[in-house]
């Protein structure tokens, strides 16, 4: 169960994490530096990619450990 509660918080923080960098991305293109933007698009979507993970250990562990 504390692996579980773990993945939960880490797919949070990096949930968190990818909205800061689209946030960043977002005021990057309003200020014009669309070089600037791509490069926060990319942490963004690393820090997706890392939530992803962990959420697919999340429903390995409840398809694995859910009665039906």
């Amino acid at each position: 169960m504390k692996e579980l509660i773990e993945h939960h918080k880490k797919a949070a923080k990096h949930h968190e994490e990818a909205a800061k960098h689209h946030y960043e991305a977002a005021a990057h293109h309003e200020a014009g530096y669309p070089e600037k933007a791509h490069e926060s698009t990319i942490r963004a979507h690393g820090h997706h990619r890392l939530a992803s993970e962990a959420q697919e250990e999340i429903l390995k562990y409840h398809a694995l450990n859910t009665k039906t």
